[in-house]
């Protein structure tokens, strides 16, 4: 059985992009672990990641997009194609189970192992199995509230957990500046 991560939100707003994951890891139905750490910094902090899905599968992308970032480090849409690329046609990252998020001052990126890279519209994203809980609270606080961009993703994801059974509110955020 693998380890699961799941939940992601990235939201884009005024002036701010933020980044929060959850810190519930589960084998099967089990909770294994609640204070995980699902959001890394990259490239001197320039560049946030966070992942959900198979947790060791999510660590071996996080590596060899660190090392596409090195490849291409003022573009990370070209690194997260050049990974998407290399992770649907190698066969052994083929296998992978996982998700990413992926921003910097001006991209917000989902990076899957179908070959996605998908820049959402309006600057919101989620992923994993409480993703779309988290994303339409965001959208809602986005629209209704005047709430930063770090109190949306931490109240959007605590909104996610209360319904997802696979999210918790050991909730970390990590935020810089934006130039969108």
């Amino acid at each position: 059985m693998k380890s699961h991560s799941t939940t992601i939100l990235t939201v884009r707003h005024k002036g701010i992009v933020a980044m929060g994951g959850d810190g519930q890891v589960t084998v099967g139905s089990t909770i294994m672990k609640a204070d995980a750490v699902k959001i890394r910094p990259l490239l001197e902090g320039k560049v946030l990641t966070g992942f959900a899905g198979a947790t060791a599968d999510a660590f071996a992308l996080l590596e060899r997009f660190e090392a596409k970032l090195k490849e291409y480090p003022a573009n990370i849409p070209r690194a997260a194609t050049e990974l998407a690329k290399e992770w649907r046609t190698d066969r052994a990252l083929r296998r992978l189970e996982a998700m990413m998020a992926v921003v910097d001052a001006k991209h917000t990126l989902l990076v899957s192992g179908t070959g996605d890279v998908v820049q959402p519209t309006d600057g919101i994203l989620g992923i994993g199995s409480g993703g779309s809980f988290a994303t339409a609270a965001a959208r809602a606080l986005v629209a209704h509230s005047a709430l930063t961009a770090p109190e949306i993703v931490r109240t959007a994801l605590g909104i996610a957990a209360g319904i997802d059974v696979y999210t918790n509110e050991e909730i970390v955020v990590e935020e810089m500046r934006s130039e969108t």
